[in-house]
């Protein structure tokens, strides 16, 4: 098999490096060899996070470069858009439609771009905009729009539900179980 790569990019505070350790191990479970590098950036302070995980046959670094991510998973638009460069020609982007404003944004010396989604399609990338935050809501909790996006994201891959519900169960605090199951089951419900 040809190696995957995929980018999970967001703000600090989102779940962007829960979604990576999902991902990581689902794949672990279905016998590839996975790479995880995480960059958090100013993650504290709500800056922009970046994870990188490859997972094939022989995975020797998983850092990608522009132009290589097979799938790009944003967690806010702008974010989305700020990587864009990396998805491969015929690659797939994943976008939370929510808006998280930057702090030029939030003090007035920036806007956050109008018609992002749009801007993104006219560039010929395969866009899949997901309201998650809503679903994450419906499942029980602002703080699951990672895992509807694994959600969504397990649509587009060869492993079984089961198999992701499996290292869910095992990655989540058992508190938060339930409702992370919930979120999986209404991302991977999304008809797009």
């Amino acid at each position: 098999m040809a190696n995957t790569s995929v980018m999970i990019v967001g703000v600090g505070g989102q779940g962007t490096l829960l979604a990576s350790r999902i991902l990581g191990n689902v794949a672990i479970k279905k016998g590839f060899d996975v790479k995880v590098s995480e960059v958090h950036g100013m993650a504290q302070r709500g800056g922009s996070v970046v994870t990188y995980v490859k997972y094939g046959d022989k995975v020797y670094s998983p850092i990608i470069s522009e132009g290589q991510a097979d799938i790009i998973i944003a967690f806010e638009e702008l974010e989305a858009y700020r990587w864009l460069p990396y998805l491969k020609k015929g690659g797939r982007i994943i976008v939370n439609t929510q808006r998280i404003d930057p702090m030029p944004v939030i003090v007035g010396l920036k806007k956050y771009p109008d018609s992002i989604i749009e801007k993104i399609h006219s560039l010929g990338a395969e866009v899949i905009p997901v309201d998650a935050l809503k679903l994450a809501l419906e499942a029980g909790s602002v703080k699951a729009v990672n895992v509807v996006l694994m959600g969504v994201m397990a649509k587009y891959t060869d492993i079984d539900k089961e198999d992701w519900l499996n290292v869910i169960e095992n990655t989540v605090p058992a508190r938060f179980l339930e409702i992370n199951k919930k979120a999986f089951e209404l991302g991977l419900a999304l008809n797009n």
